[in-house]
């Protein structure tokens, strides 16, 4: 316990040092994350709840803290907030059909041996759940990409104010370009490096390589990298159109004002 108290405290100097007062909500913002998720998981456990539009809420309230709470509510934040919406929707009903079609629902059979003693039988819809435990591991990802879109392109504008709606958006494009590949790869190392004791079980057991690619819990992560992936990939254009439409919008609303 004195660890975490100790690394806490580090992270929210460092944090507080380097962002001043954006940082010190930046750290405020993980606790109020933090709480989103488990009560969501708290409500989840009730067979009434449908934890699709649980996770819809939950995601939408991790955006808002994310966005608004930590940058302020501005016309960056609003069309980032808009595009991770849209993204999260298009998204949870594309992984709920893909969790549905490769069954990787429910406990995998590396860890039932963990779990033997307990009842299976809770009553919660697994396709449900796997399809939001997905959501929830891509929504910072999905969100980090559109502000670190929608920022800059406002930076943009107001160096630039005769830009066009057309190169604006390419300019959105450009940026997404720039960071699409990073996000990518952090997913992936995130897998690798929260798994690594499980790759090395697998060897151990002398896991055939088709073995470990059709397991149910290697599956299950490398789906979520690759919905991860294709959240990201969606919301660099869906940010660029939204934001360049809105910024455009609002400067030609200021210059017929004049």
């Amino acid at each position: 316990m004195n660890v975490l108290v100790w690394l806490a405290g580090i992270l929210f100097l460092l944090m507080t040092l380097v962002g001043g007062k954006k940082g010190a909500r930046s750290f405020i913002a993980i606790f109020l994350n933090f709480a989103v998720l488990f009560l969501t998981i708290f409500i989840m456990l009730d067979p009434n709840a449908d934890p699709i539009i649980l996770t819809i809420i939950a995601s939408t309230a991790i955006s808002c803290i994310t966005l608004f709470y930590i940058n302020g509510v501005n016309i960056t934040t609003k069309t980032a907030f808009l595009s991770t919406v849209i993204t999260i929707v298009t998204l949870l009903f594309f992984i709920v059909i893909i969790t549905e079609t490769a069954m990787i629902q429910g406990f995998s059979e590396e860890e039932i041996g963990e779990l033997y003693i307990f009842s299976f039988y809770i009553g919660v819809d697994f396709v449900k759940i796997g399809a939001a435990m997905i959501i929830m591991s891509t929504i910072g990802a999905i969100t980090d990409i559109a502000i670190s879109i929608a920022s800059p392109m406002r930076e943009i504008l107001i160096h630039n104010p005769s830009i066009s709606r057309k190169e604006l958006f390419e300019s959105g494009i450009n940026i997404g370009r720039d960071i699409l590949g990073t996000n990518t790869n952090t997913l992936f190392f995130a897998f690798f490096g929260g798994y690594l004791a499980l790759l090395i079980w697998f060897k151990d057991l002398a896991y055939s390589f088709g073995e470990i690619v059709n397991s149910k819990v290697f599956s299950e992560e490398m789906i979520t990298i690759l919905c991860a992936g294709i959240g990201i990939a969606m919301i660099i254009p869906l940010t660029s159109s939204i934001t360049a439409y809105f910024l455009v919008r609002t400067r030609e609303k200021e210059e017929m004002s004049k």
